[in-house]
């Protein structure tokens, strides 16, 4: 079971996530807060948390940074401004959704992160990834899956190549952007808008 802690300042989006995810596809909530020092301050262990940014007195943003060490942070909010998004993802987050996604894309992005790897949704996916001068245009298609939460089997499925093929570009990636894991490249790319 992947274990996974709610943060949301209004109770009907709370309970509705419960609702939504809770006893489903391997999920279990574990925790419901409606502030970030409410978060901070429980001991829930969890895999995964789902955090708005828009909070009371501490922001979404500002809490990630106490939150990324504990558990995958997923962002989930109704706002994705190009400096959200990029503070959010320096800060450590390993997923942005925006409100509105459906229960798929927020079920793929928890089993994402539980298995180590980011997600973003592919409206801020598309903001986040530009051309990056020193990525070739085949590093430029595996990035944009990496961004989106595909496994090296994915991609290589996806762009019909094998997966050895797909593990290369992914290591070449990490390389070149001096990162040490998919979700630390994606992070970087953004923060340097090399992507």
């Amino acid at each position: 079971m992947t274990r996974v802690i709610v943060v949301d300042d209004h109770p009907v989006v709370r309970e509705g996530l419960v609702a939504a995810l809770d006893g489903k596809n391997g999920v279990e909530v574990v925790g419901v807060f409606g502030s970030a020092e409410d978060v901070i301050a429980a001991s829930v262990r969890a895999d995964v948390v789902i955090l708005d940014l828009e909070l009371p007195k501490m922001s979404g943003l500002d809490a990630i940074e106490h939150l990324r060490d504990r558990a995958a942070v997923l962002v989930l909010t109704a706002y994705g401004t190009d400096e959200e998004i990029d503070r959010a993802l320096g800060a450590g987050a390993k997923g942005y959704l925006l409100k509105g996604a459906p229960l798929d894309d927020i079920e793929r992005a928890i089993a994402a992160l539980a298995r180590g790897d980011s997600f973003l949704d592919p409206r801020v996916a598309t903001r986040v990834i530009r051309p990056a001068a020193r990525l070739s245009g085949r590093e430029r298609e595996v990035l944009k899956l990496v961004a989106g939460g595909k496994s090296n089997k994915e991609i290589a499925s996806k762009l019909k190549i094998s997966e050895r093929t797909a593990k290369f570009h992914v290591t070449s990636i990490l390389n070149k952007l001096g990162a040490e894991n998919r979700a630390q490249a994606v992070a970087i790319a953004a923060e340097r808008h090399l992507v």
